[in-house]
């Protein structure tokens, strides 16, 4: 996702840097003009907003208050926006440390998956000093839509409000689906009668035909979601706790790499279907 979101930045004539951890990710940046740094600290002190999308909030705090990392190099003024979905509580606390520093930071994790990240759709939630996500507009709207959220931390609680919402959607269609197959139906027939009444939801859109047809390809990792929902559960929900529980199957299965559709397979599994 994040080759693709600096694509668009790149696009709309902004001079970046970049670093990776696999360097190998960042050689299609280079030939779009991009420039390389080795650390996190060294590209801090290269840039004036450091973006920031990585695995889950372990990395995030590595990256950022580090010994090299990028609040190390940021200089007076400067700006992080962390993109992981990671905890709230990180956020704040990278915020208040970028004060501290007479830096900002914002927390602004994603929604959309690889296509919203290839085709600049994103949708964006903001955390932090409204002035400061104002101010980055300009930046973001290439990848996406930006929603203020609140103060710090707000935009990663909603990131995991709407992953608790997406979860449940993706369970329920799974289970429909299933229910459909052993009742005989035709389940291509039956996602066409209800996608347009009260059951039909941008998840079945986006995710329906790959679930019938199984089709696991991977646009958000399963395993992204446990980590997601295992937030939302640490909140006392018992719906996501229950998703939870249903994605952490597939990775018990060996297919975490897997898309979010994949939990059908689960259900699959749960009814005696091959």
């Amino acid at each position: 996702m994040g080759s693709a979101m600096v694509s668009h930045i790149i696009a709309a004539g902004y001079l970046v840097t970049v670093y990776a951890r696999d360097l190998r990710k960042s050689k299609d940046l280079q030939t779009k003009g991009a420039r390389i740094a080795n650390s996190p600290k060294e590209l801090a002190e290269m840039s004036d907003v450091v973006f920031t999308i990585v695995g889950n909030s372990n990395d995030v705090r590595s990256l950022l208050l580090g010994e090299d990392g990028v609040l190390s190099g940021l200089k007076p003024g400067g700006v992080t926006v962390d993109m992981t979905s990671s905890k709230p509580e990180l956020a704040r606390e990278i915020h208040a440390e970028a004060r501290r520093r007479n830096c900002w930071a914002v927390d602004a994790p994603v929604s959309g998956g690889d296509a919203g990240a290839r085709e600049g759709t994103l949708g964006i939630f903001a955390g932090g000093d409204s002035e400061i996500v104002e101010w980055l507009s300009p930046v973001m709207k290439n990848m996406g839509t930006v929603s203020y959220m609140g103060g710090a931390g707000s935009g990663q609680s909603c990131k995991i409000g709407n992953q608790i919402a997406a979860a449940s959607n993706l369970v329920g269609l799974a289970e429909g689906i299933v229910f459909a197959e052993k009742a005989g139906l035709d389940t291509v027939k039956w996602l066409e009668a209800v996608k347009d009444g009260a059951a039909g939801s941008a998840v079945m859109r986006l995710f329906g035909e790959m679930m019938v047809m199984r089709d696991y390809k991977a646009t958000g990792f399963a395993e992204y979601m446990v980590k997601d929902l295992g937030m939302a559960a640490e909140a006392a929900m018992p719906g996501a706790a229950l998703s939870k529980q249903l994605f952490t199957g597939m990775v018990a299965n060996g297919d975490g790499k897997l898309g979010i559709q994949g939990v059908v397979s689960v259900i699959r599994r749960l009814n005696g279907l091959s």
